[in-house]
This record gives structure tokens, C-alpha cells and sequence, in this order.
């Protein structure tokens, strides 16, 4: 087993990796820009190296100095969590040459999965429902995009290749928005990853956003630990999930978790992944992607399973083998997700000095986090600030533990989501379970 873990990463996901380092007996190193000096995972890692200023490219990007660090504190292994690196299949590679070991996907992963366009050809020959769709580039003319979007028929989805986090996506409804949709998507897609090729898809209305969490050994054994629901988003971000889904009957969950370990399997996935679906309001499923590394959203499950998938992670890097056994969840768990943003204001971050912090506790409530009081809140990254996750016997009973939470959670001096979430949690449609991926238009903020 390694010795010592840098953790390629900052906010809460650095913390929570150091506290299953810690309970492993590995010794952490955090890694830190300037405006994260101060940040409770530099805090309580066992050492803590600065990599550079606040500008993400200049320090959590900087592949050369993340290597640098590793190699002066002997770090015999990095993390990368969630964001950032996680997916980048170069600084992988370039870990290995380094002789660190990368916990996560390998690069000949990243590259297949990284590509939505090679990723979705690759699931098609392995059996999996996909989204009908054309991959375009940016060469092509505005009338071939056009002749595509024909063919398909509308609504459709313009998607950045190489996107995530809800980036370079434009829903499109009809022919007047196509071109101004098609130039922004590219827009945003240069300016987040910059790369400008894009591709086409049929939008499939009122869908649910399921998402199945695998785990891969190097034997070639594949398990998954059940279903996230992650309908509930705001621009094309998720906002709130929870374990088990509320529209899968037992008959779909089974069928869903099935082909996704058949997709892990096609590629022979090593480590732990997500495979993301959409499902129609008929229950027809299709293939999303794939995402080789630890979700935002991975509390839930651990919630309901009792693993620590951190530790699965480590574990599975270094040989662990796993169990064939998939996990179907007696528990059910919600999280979440508080950003420092104004949600009644087309959810523009706010950035700030948070005055005052309440964490709420009792039995079956979690929160993940690293704020405190007196704490920045930087402009320059994701606007998560914490996750709170509530779990019970009952969904009902889970829903109530997250309302009766959410009015202990206290964060003053800035704006958060926190409102919208009470509003959210209470709300008719989502209590009976009725929600979609539009469910914040139709019900919120109608």
C-alpha cells in the first residue's frame, strides 16, 4: 500500500480525501493556489505545498508544479478528485512517467471517455441505447448544421465534445434559436475547455437523469452500487440528488444497472466510474456518458451502502479485488448541493466573506464541506460550498430530515441556495417523486 497521497485538488473533496487517507494510515500532502491559503484541507493535511496564484491554469492546472510537489515531498501517489485534472488523460500519463500513481481512470480510459463522440461510437458497438445524433465540427458551414438539425427534427441539443459541468450546451426548440444557440455553445465550449468541436443530439423532454455507480478491478470484475437520481438541475447542472430513484420500478432499475456494467465491461473499466443515462417519460433509456472518476454526488451512495468509495478507490488502484455483487439500497439518501450563488438571479455566484456558519447534525445527517466562519469565498472556482445529505429508512422520512436540516444550515455574509432548496424539498411534485430535468422551470420559478 502507498505511503503518501497529494491531492491534486482544493475545497471539500481535498478534505474528504484526506480523511480516508488519514484512517488508512497515508500520510496527505494539499496543494494550494494563493487565495486558498487559508482552506481548512491545507490545514489539516500533514504538509501543504503552494503551486501558484488563484488563476486555476497557473496553479490546480499546472501540471509541472502539481508533478514538482509530488516529487518534493515524496508523494507516492496523487488524487486528483472531482473538476480540475480528474479527467485528463495527459497529466495521467504524465503521472506514470513520473513513477506516481495516478488513482483514477487510466489514460487509454480518459482518451475513449473524455470524447463524447468516440465514447458514444464505442457504447453503440457494445449494445448500448444511445441518443440519436450527428457529430458536426466547427468547420462545418451554419447550412450543414442546419441539414443536420433537419434530419434529426427538433428539439435537439447542442453539446460541447469535450464538455462537463453543464458547459457548452445549448437546448434548441426551433429554427429561429439555432444559430445563435450554435455560436454561443462553441463560445463557451473555447472558453471552458478550449476546444471547438460540438455535436448534435435529439432532446428528449421531461427526462430523468439517472446515473449508475460501477466499480472495476483489474480481474475484470465489474459491480454497480445502484442508481442516483439527478434530475433536479440548474443549467444543465446538477442541484439536488438521491438514492434510490423515485421513477425506477425494480424491473428498469435492474435492466439500467445491467447495461452499465455491460458498458464498464466493453472497455474493460478499471477503478471507479459513473455511467449517466437519460430515461423517457416512456422508461426508454439511453447512454449519456461515461465518467472515470469520484462524483460530486458519491456521499449518497455511501450513504446507503456503507462503502467509503475513496477507499474503494485507493483500494481498487492497488490491487484490490472486488465483490460481482451489485448493491440495491434498503436506505434512502438526498444531498444537497449549497452554492454560494443567487438562485432568484439566474444563479450568479457571489462571492465573499462568509460571517457566521451553523452546521446542522442528529443521527442521518451529513455535511460535507470546508467553510467556516470567516471563511473567502473566491471568484476564481465552483461555487459548491458544501453538500448536506440526510438518510432514513423511508424517502419520506429523508425528505423531512432534509427539510428540518436545511433550516438549522446557517451561512451569513453570503447568498446561497439554501432558500431554494427549502422551497424545493417542500414542494408537492418533488415529494410524490413527479420531477424532471425541467422540474425547476415548471415548479420553482414559474
Amino acid at each position: 500500500m502507498l505511503k503518501k497521497i497529494l491531492i491534486a485538488n482544493r475545497g471539500e473533496i481535498a478534505l474528504r480525501i484526506i480523511r480516508t487517507a488519514k484512517e488508512m494510515g497515508i500520510q496527505t500532502v494539499a496543494v494550494y493556489s494563493t487565495a486558498d491559503k487559508y482552506s481548512l484541507h491545507v490545514y489539516f493535511a500533514d504538509e501543504a505545498v503552494c503551486i501558484g496564484p488563484p488563476d486555476p491554469k497557473k496553479s490546480y492546472l499546472n501540471i509541472p508544479n502539481l508533478i514538482s510537489a509530488a516529487e518534493i515531498t515524496n508523494a507516492d501517489a496523487i488524487h486528483p478528485g472531482y473538476g480540475f485534472l480528474s479527467e485528463d488523460a495527459y497529466f495521467s500519463s504524465i503521472c506514470i512517467k513520473h513513477g506516481i500513481k495516478f488513482i483514477g481512470a487510466t489514460p487509454n480510459h480518459m482518451m475513449k471517455l473524455g470524447n463524447k463522440i468516440i465514447a458514444k461510437k464505442i457504447m453503440i458497438k457494445a449494445g448500448i441505447p444511445c441518443l440519436p445524433g450527428f457529430n458536426c465540427v466547427i468547420k462545418s458551414s451554419y447550412k450543414e448544421v442546419e441539414k443536420i438539425v433537419d434530419k434529426i427534427g427538433y428539439p435537439i441539443i447542442i453539446k460541447s465534445v469535450s464538455g462537463g459541468g453543464g458547459r457548452g450546451i445549448r437546448s434548441v426548440f426551433d429554427k429561429y434559436n439555432l444559430k445563435q444557440s450554435w455560436q454561443d455553445a462553441i463560445k463557451e465550449s473555447l472558453f471552458c475547455f478550449g476546444k471547438k468541436e460540438m455535436y448534435i443530439e435529439k432532446l428528449i423532454l421531461d427526462s430523468r437523469h439517472i446515473e449508475i455507480q460501477i466499480m472495476g478491478d483489474r480481474y475484470g470484475k465489474v459491480c454497480h452500487l445502484s442508481e442516483r437520481d439527478c434530475s433536479i438541475q440548474r443549467k444543465n447542472q446538477k442541484l439536488l440528488e438521491e438514492t434510490p430513484s423515485p421513477f425506477l420500478n425494480s424491473s428498469l432499475r435492474k435492466k439500467i444497472g445491467e447495461h452499465a456494467i455491460k458498458a464498464a465491461k466493453y472497455i474493460h473499466y478499471e477503478g471507479i466510474g459513473t455511467v449517466e443515462f437519460l430515461v423517457d417519460k416512456n422508461k426508454n433509456f439511453y447512454f449519456i456518458e461515461m465518467n472515470p472518476r469520484i462524483q460530486v454526488e458519491h456521499a449518497i451512495t455511501e450513504e446507503v451502502t456503507g462503502l467509503d468509495l475513496i477507499k474503494e478507490q485507493i483500494s481498487i488502484a492497488y490491487g484490490k479485488k472486488i465483490s460481482n455483487k451489485n448493491f440495491y439500497p434498503k436506505m434512502y439518501s438526498i444531498e444537497c448541493r449549497i452554492n454560494a450563488e443567487e438562485p432568484y438571479k439566474n444563479f450568479i455566484p457571489i462571492p465573499g466573506e462568509i460571517t457566521q456558519v451553523h452546521i446542522p447534525g442528529g443521527k442521518g445527517v451529513r455535511v460535507d464541506t470546508h467553510i467556516y466562519s470567516g471563511y473567502k469565498v473566491s471568484h476564481y472556482y465552483d461555487s459548491m460550498i458544501a453538500k448536506l445529505i440526510t438518510t432514513e429508512k423511508k424517502r419520506e422520512e429523508a425528505i423531512n430530515k432534509m427539510s428540518r436540516s436545511l433550516d438549522e444550515f446557517v451561512i451569513e455574509g453570503i447568498a446561497t441556495t439554501i432558500p431554494l432548496h427549502k422551497k424545493l424539498i417542500t414542494n408537492n411534485n418533488f415529494i410524490k417523486g413527479n420531477y424532471d430535468t425541467n422540474f425547476l422551470d415548471k415548479n420553482i420559478f414559474n
